[in-house]
């Protein structure tokens, strides 16, 4: 099996450029997992591994055996490549290199007729994507929809957010325009948080094919989502404050959609 030992092998600086610039993802195809459990996810979620990394002296060789039924090509790295790999401070000591996927819309495929699904417009900051994606997983909705994307998604600090939720919600991609077609073709209802011309977000029957829609904290939704929806909602403020974190809102109002179809 090849060992690297060196920070400054060809290699290893081609992983680096991974971690730090998207277009090298996109060129390559590839994009850096870390964890035993993010690497699991990846494994759920039909991703294909290239390539893993480890430390024998902090990867169980049981541990590696059982990542070595989903890819053919290991090297053992040492603690120091690891930790200019490494995006965390845990130490589990391996990483996978794994291939993209397309978020295409024509992926999606609802497994039933009123299907729950949230819809991130424009939404920059990869923390706010990785925490929305982990309440998608903990709601255990049916779809997420990027519109309009600003990061990419296999940015690092995305996967890291999102605790390898990433890995587990079915995603799709594309234009504000191609996602409202997409769900009206669904007859999704569409709820679009803002608030021009809404109501508060608890009188509502999500009880049906739901879309939640949640767009920046400082421009908010486009006029599209504005004028295509259902309804517009908004979650009324009772502070000094007029607007709240994308990702709580994006809680608050998945889990309101829940616990009306918990108690249906």
């Amino acid at each position: 099996m090849k060992i690297i030992s060196s920070t400054q092998n060809t290699y290893i600086k081609d992983l680096l450029k991974l971690q730090d610039k998207s277009r090298e993802r996109k060129k390559k195809g590839l994009f850096l997992v870390e964890g035993q459990r993010e690497i699991s996810l990846v494994i759920k979620g039909d991703y294909l591994i290239d390539t893993i990394l480890f430390v024998a002296e902090l990867f169980s060789e049981k541990s590696l055996q059982e990542i070595q039924q989903h890819t053919s090509h290991c090297i053992e790295i040492t603690k120091e490549v690891y930790q200019k790999l490494a995006y965390r401070d845990t130490t589990e000591g391996v990483i996978a290199v794994v291939k993209t996927k397309k978020f295409e819309l024509d992926s999606i495929q609802f497994n039933t007729p009123t299907p729950l699904v949230l819809v991130l417009e424009g939404i920059e900051k990869p923390g706010n994507i990785g925490a929305m994606l982990r309440s998608a997983d903990a709601a255990n909705i049916d779809a997420v929809f990027i519109a309009n994307p600003k990061t990419d998604l296999f940015n690092p600090n995305i996967v890291r957010s999102s605790v390898g939720c990433l890995f587990t919600n079915q995603i799709a991609v594309g234009s504000t325009e191609e996602v409202i077609t997409f769900l009206q073709q669904k007859n999704v209802n569409i709820y679009s948080a803002t608030l021009q011309n809404s109501n508060e977000y608890h009188i509502n029957d999500y009880t049906q094919a739901t879309a939640l829609v949640v767009g920046t904290e400082a421009t908010g939704l486009t006029q599209e989502w504005r004028e295509q929806a259902t309804q517009n909602i908004n979650i009324p403020m009772q502070g000094e404050i007029d607007s709240m974190n994308v990702s709580v809102a994006a809680a608050i109002l998945t889990f309101e959609a829940k616990r009306q179809r918990n108690f249906k």
